[in-house]
């Protein structure tokens, strides 16, 4: 374009062009990540051509079901309640594997002259592109499908599909970017290694529940929570087009309008957590903060000894708070312990002594304590010159364990005896299940000195090193087997007791049974302090291996 100035020669107009679209722009540039992430590795492709394949075979078979499903009369239950569960998986797996999707961290664009408003649009209509939203997508349709009947049921269909995409969609989204500060720190890494023991508790979970609903009498024990469930997005969205059929148009809008409300409300939000991303500094920008004084000295740490062994128990617990595969491990076996007791109490198959199970899960973290400490332990090697500072050394190790060990033991024994009703048999269920924590307290020491191997720290399932797997073994199960047999005396006891209908001297057990664990972990550690001073750079060689 040009203008005339006054002395009639034409000058280049001064009028700015309309600024390009980001959409295209950002759809683009997925398509060359997709495409650019698939060259040079035959595996990345293979992997990434099966879930395709995967995810279309599933969709197609989940989408036919769904389909068959039009006409009964517990359709909209089954599809309303799947949108919730859909919409829930979508806000939580990008904070369990945020390395899946590299678009999901918009702090790459931070130093980019972008606005939060056109950069919305453009990562929602890019967000939309991936085998995740082609899945939701052959739900949404399979869902439709199942409750729309007449003329505004497919009207109200046509338009749930692509707002329960949309909310989806823009829901994970919102929450990773306001979560991006965590998803690349140390603690998105500590989140993936638990994610597979939620996703285990959680299909521990549903497996329960869908005993206990077939037991109680089927679909019908889940319309009250679909009742509730049909008025929270974006699940509205398939519970419109269910009121729609049904002729409710009164609550089909009134869904439609919390939908709409709920998208509207979510990208707003999405769009203030981006301008509070790309205008707050993260740490690699502010000055370093003054040094912190007298740390680990205040609070409960105080209340831990003084000297060598109120030090490594204060070592031994901040592994298990920081260090991604010990904390991995501590959570697995509490989770673990406390479900499967309490799970068999709730089916009507449990037993008070299943509580031991619990004791043992959590014994089997005395095993291996050197590997644990990976490539630090050649600084603690330093410092085991005599039989003596390995006793205090073990000894402080296992009493940061029984810490947490023993207080666990007894809050599961309690739960379990509630849910069983077995309170006559609570003092000799304790008693074992303390004697058993002891008993794998002195085989966990002796088998970290006989059988030490290395943990690797890079891959999150690799917890032993190469060449090792057999000490592994032979240490675990081993120790586990000696434990049983030390525990032998006080299980036949409890058998003889039961037997001869003796419960009122049963209470005995207890402090038996606490005499009998602290007496087995004190043989344990007077046993393997010497062998871990004569063998101290064979340990170290082991645990350094990988």
């Amino acid at each position: 374009m040009t203008a005339v100035t006054s002395s009639g020669v034409a000058a280049p107009s001064t009028a700015p062009a309309a600024p390009a679209s980001l959409t295209p722009v950002f759809i683009r540039l997925k398509l060359s990540l997709l495409r650019n992430g698939l060259k040079g590795s035959s595996k990345r492709k293979a992997a990434w051509i099966t879930s395709l394949v995967f995810a279309l075979v599933v969709g197609f078979f989940v989408t036919l079901g769904l389909a068959m499903l039009h006409g009964n009369a517990r359709a909209g239950t089954v599809v309303v309640l799947l949108a919730a569960i859909l919409a829930l998986g979508w806000t939580f797996m990008p904070l369990f594997f945020p390395t899946g999707d590299e678009t999901l961290d918009p702090s790459r664009l931070v130093m980019l002259p972008l606005r939060p408003r056109p950069l919305v649009r453009a990562l929602l209509a890019s967000s939309l592109i991936g085998i995740g939203p082609l899945f939701t997508l052959c739900l949404a349709i399979g869902s439709v499908i199942a409750v729309a009947r007449g003329g505004a049921g497919v009207a109200a269909a046509v338009v749930a599909v692509p707002l329960l995409l949309l909310g989806c969609v823009a829901l994970a989204r919102a929450v990773a970017t306001a979560n991006v500060r965590l998803l690349t720190s140390r603690k998105g890494r500590d989140l993936a290694l638990l994610s597979g023991l939620l996703i285990a508790v959680g299909a521990q979970l549903a497996n329960f529940a869908s005993q206990r609903l077939f037991q109680a009498g089927g679909l019908s024990q889940l319309e009250p929570a679909e009742a509730v469930v049909r008025w929270l997005p974006p699940a509205t969205a398939v519970g419109m087009v269910d009121s729609a059929s049904k002729g409710s148009y009164g609550q089909a809008a009134a869904q439609l309008a919390l939908t709409l409300l709920a998208l509207a409300l979510l990208l707003w939000f999405w769009e203030r957590s981006l301008t509070k991303l790309m205008v707050t500094p993260d740490g690699s920008t502010i000055a370093a903060a003054a040094p912190e004084k007298d740390r680990g000295q205040g609070g409960l740490w105080s209340l831990l000894p003084t000297g060598r062994t109120g030090a490594v128990m204060q070592r031994t617990l901040r592994y298990a708070v920081r260090d991604p595969k010990t904390k991995s491990a501590w959570v697995t076996a509490l989770a673990i312990g406390l479900i499967v007791p309490v799970f068999n109490a709730l089916q009507g198959t449990g037993s008070l002594y299943l509580a031991c199970f619990g004791a043992g899960m959590l014994g089997v973290q005395m095993y291996n304590q050197f590997g644990q400490d990976t490539s630090a332990f050649w600084m603690v090697a330093q410092t085991l010159s005599t039989p003596r500072d390995a006793y205090v050394e073990l000894r402080a190790r296992a009493g940061a364990l029984a810490l947490v060990t023993v207080p666990y033991t007894v809050f599961v024994t309690v739960v379990t005896a509630a849910l069983v009703g077995d309170w006559s048999g609570f003092p000799a269920a304790l008693g074992l299940a303390l004697a058993l924590l002891g008993a794998m307290l002195c085989t966990g020491a002796v088998a970290s000195a006989r059988y030490p191997y290395s943990i690797p720290t890079d891959g999150a399932f690799k917890n032993v090193a190469p060449g090792q797997a057999g000490l592994a073994w032979m240490g675990i199960f081993g120790g586990m087997l000696a434990s049983a047999l030390l525990c032998a005396p006080l299980i036949a006891l409890t058998i003889w007791l039961n037997v001869a209908d003796l419960q009122d001297v049963s209470w005995l057990l207890l402090p038996l049974g606490v005499a009998w664990g602290t007496l087995a972990t004190w043989s344990g550690l007077r046993l393997a302090a010497p062998v871990v001073a004569r063998r101290l750079p064979e340990i170290l060689a082991a645990v350094s291996k990988g």
